[in-house]
């Protein structure tokens, strides 16, 4: 049975681990969105929009961000992590809050959700633009631990909006 992240804390190392992986099916992603029809998605029709590559890719991401949201604790690269990475490994110094990694895996599968419905509406460039974007937050969280979407939550959670709710 997989282990479900701890409610004291994840190990910090594991969203950054799971954001290189993911910002490399993006950027393979992004380029074949834009080599298929994605340019030119308003004069395709609705099947050739679905069948093609690029929207395959960016689906299958999209179904990853899902199964984030979803089930964090059964996440393919999150148990990836857990069984052969973090073993090898020295115990991190500190545990992190899930909810921001899950909240910016919510925002992952917005962007990604958009441009695929804008894809199939035959919007030109939405599927590229939309999994340039998420290739961006992603490697910048791989790359350098720097979460866009853990800094949304942040601000939103500082707002009242989300997490905690603010003193009165």
């Amino acid at each position: 049975m997989p282990e479900s992240p701890s409610p004291a804390g994840i190990d910090p190392r594991s969203p950054r681990f799971a954001a290189s992986i993911t910002s490399v099916l993006l950027l393979v992603a992004t380029f074949l969105s834009f080599v298929g029809v994605s340019p030119a998605a308003g004069q395709a029709s609705l099947a050739q929009r679905a069948a093609d590559p690029g929207f395959v890719a960016v689906l299958v991401v999209a179904l990853l961000f899902l199964w984030g949201v979803v089930s964090p604790g059964t996440a393919p690269w999150g148990v990836l992590f857990r069984r052969s990475v973090r073993p090898r490994l020295q115990p991190p110094a500190e545990l992190e809050d899930p909810r921001p990694p899950r909240f910016a895996q919510g925002v992952g599968l917005l962007v990604t959700g958009v441009g695929l419905l804008l894809h199939l509406a035959g919007v030109p460039w939405a599927l590229p633009v939309a999994a340039a974007a998420a290739f961006v937050a992603a490697f910048l969280n791989g790359a350098f631990g720097y979460c866009l979407g853990c800094q949304i939550y942040l601000l939103l959670q500082r707002a009242g909006i989300v997490g905690r709710q603010r003193a009165a």
